[in-house]
């Protein structure tokens, strides 16, 4: 079973409110993977571990049917109240155990979410439900995020990075597959048609408060916020006030770069 991590409301609308979309270039990238394999139009896509859906709600316009599953029914309720496209379903699902037919998926993808599953089961479903054909895609940012702020870089990233150091012992170990760039997942796949993208660039500009709620949207975040509430909010808001001394401003809409790492693995599955 997928590891339950993102139950509660609060935490599933900072979840939709804040964490990043795919990029435009990782979405290109997976579909020019599958247009060498698979007839347009596609008929039907799965996109696992969906959250909130940012991924989800991207699929559909390329894909006549879109599902969404997650394990969390608090993510799927956001996922829900979010504007979409009537291609669009979504269901409360493990990944593990998927709600759909075998041989019946196009396209199935997971957006910085396969780390949390049963690496062996996740992938023999996998292999259940796509057609012959079918095509896979998982991709994630990595751990190692940076914060730019004009010539301030440096010391924006010695705050990040205490913040980091403060919720490592409260990290899930699920994490070290982000770590270690799904390098288990990819020697797992079964299928010889494979392909593993890495140092895929990425710079958002966001306001500060935005990078504020990604933090609080983290795992580590929100354990540590249960284990201890009164120290984790205390850490946040020290965070920011330290921001906010090194922007030398004093609003939170100042906008900062993040820049990440993303990784992307391709798969068909055997025709």
């Amino acid at each position: 079973m997928a590891t339950q991590l993102f139950e509660g409301k609060e935490h599933a609308s900072y979840y939709q409110k804040f964490r990043f979309e795919p990029t435009q270039e990782i979405i290109d990238l997976i579909f020019s993977y599958v247009d060498e394999r698979l007839h347009k139009p596609y008929g039907f896509a799965v996109d696992v571990g969906c959250g909130t859906g940012q991924n989800t709600r991207i699929l559909s316009q390329h894909v006549k049917k879109v599902l969404g599953i997650d394990i969390s029914e608090a993510q799927i309720e956001e996922a829900k109240k979010a504007t979409g496209s009537p291609n669009v379903t979504y269901s409360v699902s493990p990944a593990e155990e998927m709600p759909v037919g075998d041989a019946s998926v196009d396209l199935l993808t997971a957006c910085a979410s396969a780390h949390w599953f049963n690496i062996e089961k996740f992938l023999k479903e996998v292999d259940r439900v796509l057609k012959p054909g079918g095509c896979l895609a998982f991709f994630t940012y990595l751990t190692n995020a940076e914060v730019h702020y004009k010539d301030r870089s440096e010391q924006m990233n010695e705050v990040l990075a205490e913040v980091m150091n403060i919720l490592a012992p409260y990290q899930s170990e699920k994490i070290n597959n982000m770590k270690t760039a799904y390098k288990e997942m990819y020697e797992a796949i079964p299928y010889p048609d494979k392909r593993r993208i890495e140092n895929i660039g990425t710079k958002i500009r966001v306001p500060l408060s935005s990078l504020m709620g990604v933090l609080s949207s983290l795992s580590a975040f929100q354990i540590y916020l249960r284990t201890e509430p009164e120290k984790a909010k205390e850490m946040l808001k020290t965070a920011e006030e330290r921001f906010l001394q090194i922007m030398e401003t004093s609003s939170t809409e100042t906008e900062v770069e993040v820049w990440l790492q993303n990784l992307l693995l391709l798969a068909s599955k055997p025709q």
